[in-house]
């Protein structure tokens, strides 16, 4: 019997972003390795933890991962072959060649080979029909110290999505085409008629199709969420939807107070590990060195400001030359006693932001 979720995706590959869509390398800095393991284990990586698995990559993550990994080793994992072949023209028309494509469900433990230092499963286990097993399974492929990224659907934020799939299943709407015609003739103010105008979704047939016609969705409240995360042997190390608190569990408090209102600021995202952060004390002077992915940004000797988008939870302010000209210096890594004892607060503030960070030097 074929997988339904197989079938889905073979029928509708998603996203579908246009081939020559691009991604610059200062917004995938929440993509990369070094700056992530640093971030949560406060020392360089070594050397077996720079491979990356992308588990259900669909037809664009691998890009942005490899543009923010040039140098690591990318596996691409995915059931629906369509996906895949849409995944690998877009890396080769984007000259990125560090990825391997491997179709397969990641329930199947022969489909995933080797750990690795990072795996990205977004949007992917709400989708599968033992969601915990398959986090188990990502987790047992994580080196000492890796990282899961997850994205999991928030039971308050999917209740349009939801009551409108269920409504679908029930009137046998089985087609985008098909559900696209209910929505344009729903009374004005209603339902449907809200979401046809409101959702980003709804301007396309694979985005209508994998929000309302997905054959198997779960979603989540924070304390079930955290129940898998538990049972999969792994702790939360950091939230990043939009508006998370840094402390974790000043999150965890302030989504359980939202969901008492039934009301979330949407869907979870957050990097999970074997062990919680707790940064070692500073038995030794430590480094502090710019994410790799904006050396391109700061690099350049160029007046006006830049945006870069928001992708660890909090908003970042346009980097100004001023700021492009502070960050300059940590393209080196530069060691904090060295460093004018007024720029701690500064430091610490893109630290927050994963521009800047420190680690202790090994031994």
């Amino acid at each position: 019997m074929l997988n339904p979720v197989q079938v889905h995706y073979q029928s509708y590959p998603y996203p579908h972003y246009p081939l020559l869509a691009s991604v610059r390398r200062c917004d995938t800095y929440a993509l990369n390795l070094e700056a992530l393991w640093i971030r949560f284990n406060r020392r360089l990586p070594p050397p077996e933890a720079r491979k990356i698995l992308i588990a259900g990559c669909g037809t664009f993550a691998p890009y942005p991962c490899s543009v923010a990994n040039p140098d690591a080793a990318i596996t691409a994992l995915d059931l629906s072959e369509r996906s895949l072949q849409r995944a690998r023209l877009h890396c080769l028309l984007h000259g990125c060649r560090n990825v391997e494509y491997r179709c397969g469900d990641l329930m199947d433990c022969a489909s995933i080979a080797g750990n690795y230092g990072l795996i990205d499963s977004y949007g992917v286990l709400h989708h599968l029909d033992d969601p915990l097993t398959g986090l188990k399974i990502l987790a047992q492929r994580l080196v000492p110290g890796g990282m899961v990224r997850i994205m999991l659907y928030s039971r308050y934020a999917r209740r349009e999505e939801e009551a409108i799939r269920h409504a679908l299943r029930l009137l046998d709407i089985r087609t985008p085409q098909m559900a696209r015609k209910l929505l344009k003739g729903a009374r004005p103010g209603s339902r449907l008629a809200r979401y046809l105008k409101t959702s980003d979704e709804a301007w396309s047939d694979v985005g209508l199709a994998d929000a309302l016609l997905h054959p198997r969705v779960r979603t989540y409240r924070i304390d079930e969420l955290l129940e898998m995360v538990a049972r999969a042997g792994l702790q939360p190390l950091l939230f990043t939807h939009p508006g998370a608190r840094e402390s974790v569990a000043e999150e965890i408090d302030r989504l359980r107070l939202l969901e008492k209102e039934r009301r979330s600021p949407g869907n979870f995202v957050l990097y999970l590990g074997a062990t919680a952060v707790h940064p070692p004390p500073d038995r030794r002077d430590s480094l502090i060195v710019l994410n790799p992915c904006l050396i391109p940004v700061v690099s350049r000797i160029k007046l006006g400001t830049v945006h870069i988008l928001p992708r660890i939870g909090c908003e970042n302010t346009p980097l100004r030359w001023e700021e492009r000209r502070f960050l300059r210096q940590f393209i080196v890594p530069q060691r904090r006693s060295s460093l004018a004892r007024d720029s701690a607060r500064i430091i610490d503030s893109y630290k927050r932001r994963l521009f800047l960070l420190e680690y202790d030097e090994a031994g």
